[in-house]
Protein backbone atom coordinates (compact mmCIF):
# COMPACT_ATOMS: atom_id res chain seq x y z
CA UNK A 1 0.00 0.00 0.00
CA UNK A 2 3.21 2.26 1.01
CA UNK A 3 4.69 1.85 -3.00
CA UNK A 4 0.68 3.81 -3.90
CA UNK A 5 0.95 7.14 -5.17
CA UNK A 6 -1.26 9.89 -3.15
CA UNK A 7 -4.04 11.97 -5.39
CA UNK A 8 -5.84 14.72 -3.41
CA UNK A 9 -9.40 15.41 -5.00
CA UNK A 10 -11.64 17.93 -3.52
CA UNK A 11 -15.16 18.62 -4.41
CA UNK A 12 -16.14 15.13 -3.81
CA UNK A 13 -20.24 15.35 -5.22
CA UNK A 14 -22.08 12.65 -6.54
CA UNK A 15 -21.32 13.20 -9.98
CA UNK A 16 -17.69 13.98 -11.58
CA UNK A 17 -16.10 13.93 -7.83
CA UNK A 18 -17.01 10.19 -6.68
CA UNK A 19 -16.18 8.89 -10.78
CA UNK A 20 -12.65 10.74 -10.35
CA UNK A 21 -11.82 8.72 -7.05
CA UNK A 22 -13.29 5.57 -8.19
CA UNK A 23 -11.09 6.10 -11.68
CA UNK A 24 -8.24 6.98 -9.65
CA UNK A 25 -8.46 3.67 -7.31
CA UNK A 26 -8.91 1.77 -10.83
CA UNK A 27 -5.42 3.29 -11.50
CA UNK A 28 -3.48 2.48 -8.33
CA UNK A 29 -3.52 5.22 -6.41
CA UNK A 30 -4.58 6.16 -2.63
CA UNK A 31 -7.22 8.74 -2.75
CA UNK A 32 -7.33 11.41 -0.16
CA UNK A 33 -10.84 13.07 -0.38
CA UNK A 34 -11.98 16.77 0.31
CA UNK A 35 -15.11 17.42 0.35
CA UNK A 36 -17.60 19.94 3.28
CA UNK A 37 -20.35 16.62 3.97
CA UNK A 38 -18.37 14.88 6.22
CA UNK A 39 -21.22 12.62 5.78
CA UNK A 40 -20.99 12.07 1.84
CA UNK A 41 -16.69 11.40 2.53
CA UNK A 42 -17.32 8.98 5.35
CA UNK A 43 -19.68 6.43 3.17
CA UNK A 44 -17.20 7.15 0.52
CA UNK A 45 -14.41 5.60 2.36
CA UNK A 46 -15.84 3.25 4.00
CA UNK A 47 -17.33 1.49 0.74
CA UNK A 48 -14.53 2.58 -1.60
CA UNK A 49 -10.78 0.55 -0.44
CA UNK A 50 -7.79 3.39 -0.74
CA UNK A 51 -9.78 6.28 -0.02
CA UNK A 52 -9.63 8.35 2.91
CA UNK A 53 -12.25 11.32 4.22
CA UNK A 54 -10.59 14.83 4.78
CA UNK A 55 -13.63 17.15 5.66
CA UNK A 56 -13.07 20.62 4.70
CA UNK A 57 -14.16 23.65 3.00
CA UNK A 58 -11.62 24.61 0.65
CA UNK A 59 -12.37 28.38 0.69
CA UNK A 60 -10.96 28.37 4.41
CA UNK A 61 -7.76 28.94 3.29
CA UNK A 62 -6.60 27.96 7.25
CA UNK A 63 -8.18 24.99 7.03
CA UNK A 64 -7.34 24.02 3.66
CA UNK A 65 -3.94 24.13 5.66
CA UNK A 66 -4.20 22.13 8.37
CA UNK A 67 -5.52 19.66 6.05
CA UNK A 68 -3.32 19.42 3.49
CA UNK A 69 -0.57 19.18 6.05
CA UNK A 70 -2.54 16.07 7.65
CA UNK A 71 -2.63 14.11 4.40
CA UNK A 72 0.89 14.62 3.85
CA UNK A 73 1.85 13.03 7.56
CA UNK A 74 -0.99 10.28 7.40
CA UNK A 75 -0.13 9.39 3.67
CA UNK A 76 2.57 11.71 2.04
CA UNK A 77 2.65 14.31 -0.34
CA UNK A 78 0.20 14.30 -3.28
CA UNK A 79 1.45 13.24 -6.64
CA UNK A 80 -1.79 14.69 -7.85
CA UNK A 81 -4.02 17.47 -7.33
CA UNK A 82 -7.38 17.89 -9.11
CA UNK A 83 -9.21 20.80 -7.78
CA UNK A 84 -12.90 19.94 -8.44
CA UNK A 85 -14.47 21.81 -6.10
CA UNK A 86 -16.88 25.02 -7.53
CA UNK A 87 -18.82 27.12 -6.38
CA UNK A 88 -21.26 29.00 -8.73
CA UNK A 89 -24.18 31.24 -8.96
CA UNK A 90 -26.71 32.62 -11.16
CA UNK A 91 -27.59 36.45 -11.50
CA UNK A 92 -26.36 39.65 -14.05
CA UNK A 93 -23.75 41.95 -12.23
CA UNK A 94 -27.19 44.08 -11.73
CA UNK A 95 -28.06 40.97 -9.36
CA UNK A 96 -25.65 39.46 -7.95
CA UNK A 97 -24.59 40.58 -4.29
CA UNK A 98 -20.71 41.04 -4.15
CA UNK A 99 -20.48 38.98 -1.33
CA UNK A 100 -21.14 35.89 -3.52
CA UNK A 101 -18.91 36.78 -6.12
CA UNK A 102 -16.16 36.64 -3.76
CA UNK A 103 -16.93 33.66 -2.05
CA UNK A 104 -16.87 32.13 -5.13
CA UNK A 105 -13.31 33.52 -6.07
CA UNK A 106 -12.06 31.49 -2.64
CA UNK A 107 -13.44 28.15 -3.56
CA UNK A 108 -12.54 28.29 -7.74
CA UNK A 109 -9.35 30.43 -7.39
CA UNK A 110 -8.05 31.31 -4.90
CA UNK A 111 -8.41 27.41 -2.80
CA UNK A 112 -6.17 26.11 -6.19
CA UNK A 113 -3.55 29.29 -5.55
CA UNK A 114 -3.34 27.72 -2.08
CA UNK A 115 -3.32 24.31 -3.35
CA UNK A 116 -0.47 24.61 -5.76
CA UNK A 117 1.65 26.39 -3.08
CA UNK A 118 1.30 23.54 -0.49
CA UNK A 119 1.96 20.92 -3.36
CA UNK A 120 4.03 21.32 -6.14
CA UNK A 121 6.91 22.31 -4.71
CA UNK A 122 6.70 18.77 -3.23
CA UNK A 123 6.53 18.00 -6.85
CA UNK A 124 9.22 19.61 -8.51
CA UNK A 125 11.17 17.83 -5.78
CA UNK A 126 10.20 14.46 -6.36
CA UNK A 127 10.66 15.04 -10.22
CA UNK A 128 7.03 14.37 -11.05
CA UNK A 129 3.37 15.21 -10.53
CA UNK A 130 0.25 16.34 -11.76
CA UNK A 131 -2.34 19.64 -11.02
CA UNK A 132 -5.37 19.76 -12.63
CA UNK A 133 -8.69 21.85 -12.28
CA UNK A 134 -12.12 20.52 -13.77
CA UNK A 135 -13.33 24.22 -15.35
CA UNK A 136 -16.61 24.70 -17.28
CA UNK A 137 -17.55 27.08 -20.15
CA UNK A 138 -17.57 29.81 -18.16
CA UNK A 139 -14.18 29.97 -17.80
CA UNK A 140 -14.21 31.27 -21.59
CA UNK A 141 -17.21 33.53 -22.04
CA UNK A 142 -19.42 35.01 -19.42
CA UNK A 143 -23.08 35.34 -20.06
CA UNK A 144 -25.86 37.82 -18.72
CA UNK A 145 -26.70 35.19 -15.83
CA UNK A 146 -23.21 34.10 -15.13
CA UNK A 147 -21.79 37.70 -13.94
CA UNK A 148 -20.77 36.06 -10.28
CA UNK A 149 -19.55 32.60 -11.21
CA UNK A 150 -17.92 32.87 -14.83
CA UNK A 151 -15.21 35.83 -14.06
CA UNK A 152 -13.82 33.30 -11.31
CA UNK A 153 -13.22 30.43 -13.23
CA UNK A 154 -11.88 32.48 -15.95
CA UNK A 155 -9.35 33.73 -13.26
CA UNK A 156 -8.66 30.07 -12.54
CA UNK A 157 -7.96 29.14 -16.12
CA UNK A 158 -5.70 31.61 -16.09
CA UNK A 159 -3.82 30.75 -12.65
CA UNK A 160 -3.52 27.27 -14.01
CA UNK A 161 -1.33 28.66 -17.31
CA UNK A 162 0.61 30.64 -14.93
CA UNK A 163 1.40 27.64 -12.67
CA UNK A 164 2.29 25.77 -16.26
CA UNK A 165 4.56 27.97 -17.51
CA UNK A 166 6.38 27.98 -13.93
CA UNK A 167 6.27 24.23 -12.96
CA UNK A 168 5.63 22.55 -16.23
CA UNK A 169 9.37 22.58 -17.18
CA UNK A 170 10.31 21.48 -13.35
CA UNK A 171 8.73 17.90 -14.67
CA UNK A 172 4.75 19.33 -13.08
CA UNK A 173 2.14 18.68 -15.45
CA UNK A 174 -0.59 21.22 -14.86
CA UNK A 175 -3.62 21.13 -17.12
CA UNK A 176 -7.22 22.49 -17.23
CA UNK A 177 -10.01 20.23 -17.89
CA UNK A 178 -13.47 22.28 -19.20
CA UNK A 179 -16.75 20.57 -19.52
CA UNK A 180 -18.33 22.31 -21.97
CA UNK A 181 -21.53 20.39 -21.24
CA UNK A 182 -24.75 19.54 -19.05
CA UNK A 183 -23.20 16.92 -16.54
CA UNK A 184 -25.26 13.79 -15.95
CA UNK A 185 -26.05 14.03 -12.42
CA UNK A 186 -30.16 13.62 -10.94
CA UNK A 187 -30.70 17.79 -10.52
CA UNK A 188 -29.93 18.13 -14.21
CA UNK A 189 -31.99 14.96 -15.42
CA UNK A 190 -34.91 16.53 -13.84
CA UNK A 191 -34.24 20.41 -15.02
CA UNK A 192 -33.45 18.77 -18.93
CA UNK A 193 -35.80 16.00 -18.85
CA UNK A 194 -36.66 16.39 -22.54
CA UNK A 195 -33.39 15.83 -23.54
CA UNK A 196 -31.74 12.65 -24.97
CA UNK A 197 -29.56 10.23 -23.20
CA UNK A 198 -26.49 11.69 -24.89
CA UNK A 199 -27.12 15.12 -24.25
CA UNK A 200 -24.90 14.87 -21.05
CA UNK A 201 -21.47 14.34 -20.09
CA UNK A 202 -21.09 11.11 -18.55
CA UNK A 203 -18.82 11.38 -14.90
CA UNK A 204 -17.17 8.40 -15.72
CA UNK A 205 -16.75 9.57 -19.12
CA UNK A 206 -15.19 12.72 -17.81
CA UNK A 207 -12.82 11.20 -14.99
CA UNK A 208 -11.40 8.77 -17.69
CA UNK A 209 -10.52 11.60 -19.59
CA UNK A 210 -8.82 13.55 -17.07
CA UNK A 211 -6.77 10.33 -15.40
CA UNK A 212 -5.61 9.91 -18.86
CA UNK A 213 -4.77 13.74 -19.69
CA UNK A 214 -3.05 13.33 -16.09
CA UNK A 215 -0.85 10.24 -17.86
CA UNK A 216 0.41 11.93 -20.55
CA UNK A 217 3.99 11.42 -21.91
CA UNK A 218 6.01 14.81 -21.12
CA UNK A 219 6.33 15.43 -25.45
CA UNK A 220 2.65 15.72 -25.51
CA UNK A 221 1.49 17.09 -22.47
CA UNK A 222 -2.46 18.64 -23.16
CA UNK A 223 -2.83 22.00 -20.67
CA UNK A 224 -5.92 23.72 -21.95
CA UNK A 225 -8.58 21.32 -22.67
CA UNK A 226 -12.07 21.27 -23.88
CA UNK A 227 -14.41 18.25 -23.98
CA UNK A 228 -18.38 18.09 -24.76
CA UNK A 229 -20.86 16.13 -25.70
CA UNK A 230 -20.87 15.48 -29.81
CA UNK A 231 -24.17 17.17 -29.64
CA UNK A 232 -23.45 20.41 -28.22
CA UNK A 233 -23.94 23.62 -29.46
CA UNK A 234 -20.60 25.74 -29.13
Amino acid sequence: MTDKKICLITGIGPGTGTSLVERYIQGGYRVAMLARSEDRLNSLAASHEHTHAFPCDVADADALQKVVGNIKTRLGAPHTVIHNAVGGAFGSFRDIAPETLQKNFQVNTMALLHLAKLTVDDMITAGEGVILATGNTSAYRGRAQFAGFAPTKAAQRILLESIARDAGPKGVHAAYVAIDAVIDVPWAREQFSDKPDDFFAKPAEIADECFRIAHQGRSTWSSDIIIRPYCETW
